[in-house]
C-alpha cells in the first residue's frame, strides 16, 4: 500500500524537530508541504541552496492558495495531489506545521477519506496550540474551546471558556470573525492576537479585532472568559446553571416547591406575553418575553432531569430529530418549490413520523390543551387538507346565519343545555370563516379584549363622577368618543 509520512514541523524553527521528523525528512523520500511559510521549510530550503544537506528538498503548494478560489478547493486539490504523489513514488513525506493532529484539514482530509486506500504514518510535532495557550498566560480556566476559523459560527462559541481561534488568515477573515463574535459578546470584551510563529502577544477589544495587521497562518486567536461575576451576556448553560441553584438545597423555596403541572399554566401565559409584545411590535418587550418563555422550558428540562426522566439535552435533541425529519425538502431529497409544497412537506413527514394511519387520527392528535378558538381553526384546517370544507368564504357565511338562527331558536324557548350546545355550534361557525379569512381567532379576540380595556378605561379617566353613579347612556357618550382617540 502506498504510503503518505505526515510530519508535523512544530511551532518554530529546526530546532523545534523532533529527531524522527529530522531523520524522516533526510530520508531521500520526496517532501511536499502546504506552504514555504514556515521556519523549518525556510530554513531547510536555506541549507539545501547552500549544500550544507542536499537529502531534505520540500516542494510547497503556495501556487494553489493563487490558482483556486476557496479554501476548500485549495484543500481539496492539495490532498488530491498528495494522493497521486504517494501512488506515483509509493512514499512521500507530507510537512504541517506544528502538530498533524490539531487543526490540519488536509490531514484530517487524508485520514478520513483515503484511510483505507493509503498507509497514514504521522510524526508528530510541537502543536501551535500547545505554545499559543502558553503564550496567552492564562491559566485560570476551566475549559477550552479550540475553533477553526475556517469553520466557526456564532453558534461555537461558550463564553465561560476560553476560546482559541486557529488560523485567522487574513484581515477579512478577522473582520467576519468579529462580525460572529460581536453577535454573543460585550464590544470591549478583550481578545489576545497571537502570532505563535514570531511569538507575538497583543491584546485588543473585539471591535477593534481587524484593524490589526499582519495575519499569518500562525494567527491565533484567544477570546478570554467572561467572569461569571462580571457578565454582560449570558448563555443557555448560565440559564441552566441558574435554574439548577433555584431548585437545589439552598435555593428557592417557592421554585423547589414546583412540578411540571403546577408550571403548566405559566407556559400558556407566557406564550400569550409573547404574542402581545408581537402585536404590539415592541422589540425589547419581545426578548424578555422570549426570555420568560425560554425559561419556562429550561425548569421543566431542570424538573425531569431531577426525575430521572430527561433533560434539556433531551429536549433539544428531539426538536433537531424532529426539524430534519420534517424537513426532507431542506435536508432530503425532496422538492419545494414554494410556502405550501413546504407545508404539504412538513405535513406528510409529521403523519409519518407519528404513525397517523387515519384522518381522523390526525384531527384527534390536535392538543386538548390548545385554547377552543385555536383547536377548532387547527381542527378544520387538517379536515380541509382532505377537502372537507366549503368551496368558498360564502358557504361559511351561510352556516354562521344557519347557526346564530338555531341559537335563538334555543334561546326563545329558554333551553339552557341546548343554547349551550347551539353557542358552541355558532363559534366553530365563525372560527371556520376566521380560517378563510386567515384570521387566528385567538389574536383577533385578544385584541378586541385589549380594545375593549382600553375604551373602558377612557370611560372611568373621563367621567366627572364615580362608574357606578352613570347611567349606561352616558358610559355609551364616552364609549363612542373613545373611538376617535
Amino acid at each position: 500500500m502506498d504510503t503518505i509520512q505526515i510530519i508535523g514541523l512544530g511551532a518554530g524553527g529546526t530546532e523545534g524537530l523532533t529527531i524522527k521528523a529530522y531523520e524522516a525528512l533526510g530520508s531521500n523520500i520526496p517532501s511536499f508541504a502546504r506552504t514555504v511559510r514556515h521556519p523549518v521549510i525556510k530554513e531547510l530550503n536555506k541549507k539545501t541552496a547552500n549544500e550544507t544537506n542536499k537529502n531534505i528538498q520540500i516542494r510547497c503548494f503556495d501556487c494553489f492558495f493563487e490558482k483556486y478560489d476557496t479554501f476548500d478547493e485549495v484543500y481539496e486539490k492539495i490532498t488530491d495531489n498528495l494522493v497521486e504523489l504517494a501512488k506515483k513514488y509509493g512514499k512521500i513525506n507530507y510537512c504541517t506545521a506544528g502538530s498533524p493532529y490539531y487543526g490540519d484539514i488536509i490531514t484530517k482530509k487524508l485520514i478520513n477519506e483515503y484511510k483505507n486506500e493509503i498507509n497514514i504514518i504521522i510524526i508528530d510535532g510541537i502543536s501551535f496550540l500547545d505554545k499559543c495557550i502558553k503564550l496567552s498566560g492564562f491559566s485560570d480556566y476551566k475549559s477550552i474551546k479550540v475553533l477553526d476559523c475556517l469553520e466557526a459560527d456564532e453558534f461555537s462559541f461558550d463564553i465561560n471558556s476560553l476560546n482559541i481561534v486557529t488560523q485567522v488568515y487574513d484581515i477579512e477573515m478577522a473582520s467576519q470573525l468579529k462580525l460572529k463574535l460581536m453577535e454573543i459578546y460585550p464590544d470591549n470584551a478583550p481578545v489576545l492576537k497571537i502570532d505563535v510563529l514570531e511569538n507575538l502577544v497583543k491584546k485588543a477589544p473585539i471591535f477593534m479585532l481587524d484593524t490589526e495587521k499582519n495575519y499569518e497562518f500562525s494567527t491565533y486567536f484567544c477570546i478570554l472568559p467572561i467572569e461569571i461575576s462580571k457578565n454582560t451576556v449570558y448563555n443557555v448553560a448560565n440559564l441552566c446553571r441558574i435554574v439548577n441553584r433555584l431548585r437545589g438545597l439552598d435555593g428557592c423555596p417557592w421554585d423547589i416547591k414546583q412540578t411540571h403541572k403546577s408550571i403548566r399554566q405559566n407556559v400558556i401565559e407566557e406564550a400569550y406575553e409573547v404574542v402581545d409584545a408581537i402585536d404590539n411590535e415592541n422589540v425589547d418587550n419581545l426578548v424578555e418575553e422570549l426570555g420568560d418563555l425560554l425559561f419556562q422550558v429550561v425548569f421543566h428540562g431542570e424538573i425531569g432531569s431531577e426525575d430521572g426522566y430527561f433533560n434539556l439535552s433531551d429536549i433539544v435533541t428531539n426538536v433537531c430529530k424532529k426539524m430534519y425529519s420534517r424537513h426532507p425538502h431542506v435536508f432530503g431529497d425532496i422538492k419545494a418549490a414554494n410556502a405550501e409544497e413546504a407545508l404539504e412537506s412538513w405535513e406528510m413527514s409529521k403523519q409519518k413520523e407519528k404513525n397517523l394511519s387515519t384522518y381522523t387520527d390526525n384531527l384527534k392528535d390536535v392538543p386538548k390543551a390548545l385554547s377552543p378558538l385555536s383547536r377548532s381553526y387547527k381542527i378544520q384546517k387538517r379536515a380541509a387538507e382532505v377537502g372537507f370544507d366549503w368551496h368558498n368564504a360564502n358557504g361559511a357565511i351561510l352556516k354562521i346565519k344557519e347557526e346564530l338562527f338555531e341559537f335563538l331558536e334555543e334561546y326563545e324557548k329558554n333551553d339552557s343545555v341546548k343554547m349551550e350546545e347551539e353557542f358552541g355550534d355558532l363559534l366553530f361557525a365563525l372560527v371556520n370563516f376566521a380560517r378563510f379569512l386567515k384570521i387566528n381567532p385567538d389574536i383577533a379576540l385578544n385584541k378586541t379584549i385589549n380594545k375593549f380595556i382600553k375604551r373602558f378605561e377612557y370611560i372611568e379617566t373621563h367621567s366627572k363622577k364615580d362608574l357606578r353613579q352613570m347611567t349606561l347612556e352616558e358610559m355609551d357618550e364616552l364609549w363612542e368618543e373613545s373611538k376617535f382617540q
